[in-house]
């Protein structure tokens, strides 16, 4: 794994190499890259990038003034992309997180398409199933409550919580490894905070949801059908508001479909990319 120093702070990322199309993940809440751990073999001659960002999986913690809102995220984006000289972007968020906002933050030119797999959208942000836990984070000690809730079996399998994302088991060694670094570490659980209660009101989220929408790019929604936390409402309005949008519904899966429909997911990303143009 290596590592770029940005004004936010140190940003750890694998990068599979290769001349093809660029892909770059996001991931969600207390993950890493190892969320795209079975779509990633799927997409030969793709250029895979996985950045692990201040979500509390992260093992380098970020400089004290850094910002972690939403925004903070997408800026945090568009400079890994600056600083690893990626043109021709497709992005690619699922779950919590935000970078769609490298769009409102007019930051968006290195990016070619936007896909949006059962995320955040309108002011679903934090989404309503985690806003106990943004609760809990905004208590003094609360974050670190948070962290030690994320050992527990209630936590990992229960429907209200983790158990809740995936209808697969996501194995225990992949949970103990998004988890662990905000367990061991009081500077990660900061950021955690940070990031956890950052949101900003619903009138500044539908002020940015409004220059989102006005992506003149392709974009690909990529929704599971009966997510729970992430309303499959919200991809059916958001693909009419789009210039060059379209839809693809998934079944048999819950918010994270790279865990539930790998293959789903790669077949539809890999003939995304394959039949938009780029813009450079």
């Amino acid at each position: 794994m290596a590592t770029v120093t940005l004004s936010a702070g140190p940003i750890d990322y694998d990068d599979t190499g290769g001349t093809g199309p660029v892909v770059v993940f996001g991931h969600g809440l207390l993950m890493n890259g190892s969320q795209w751990r079975k779509v990633i073999p799927r997409l030969d001659g793709f250029r895979c990038i996985t950045p692990v960002l201040p979500f509390g999986a992260h093992r380098k913690p970020m400089r004290p003034d850094a910002d972690l809102t939403q925004r903070g995220v997408a800026r945090i984006l568009a400079d890994l992309f600056a600083a690893l000289d990626l043109h021709d972007v497709t992005l690619v968020l699922n779950d919590w997180g935000g970078g769609q906002f490298v769009v409102s933050d007019g930051r968006a030119d290195r990016v070619a398409r936007l896909v949006l797999a059962s995320c955040e959208s309108y002011d679903n942000f934090p989404p309503k199933p985690a806003r106990p836990a943004a609760l809990l984070c905004r208590v003094p000690g609360g974050t670190a409550l948070f962290a030690q809730l994320t050992r527990t079996t209630l936590f990992r399998r229960s429907r209200q919580a983790y158990g809740g994302l995936s209808k697969n088991r996501i194995p225990e060694q992949v949970l103990d490894d998004w988890f662990g670094p905000a367990v061991e570490s009081a500077e990660i659980r900061h950021d955690l905070r940070k990031f956890v209660t950052g949101s900003p009101s619903k009138a500044v989220l539908d002020s940015w949801h409004d220059d989102v929408v006005r992506f003149p790019r392709p974009v690909l929604l990529l929704w599971a059908t009966h997510d729970p936390m992430m309303p499959i409402a919200h991809a059916r309005q958001m693909v009419g508001e789009f210039p060059d949008a379209r839809l693809v519904e998934v079944d048999d899966s819950w918010t994270l479909i790279p865990e539930d429909q790998p293959e789903v997911f790669a077949r539809e990303l890999s003939k995304f990319v394959t039949t938009t143009g780029t813009t450079r």
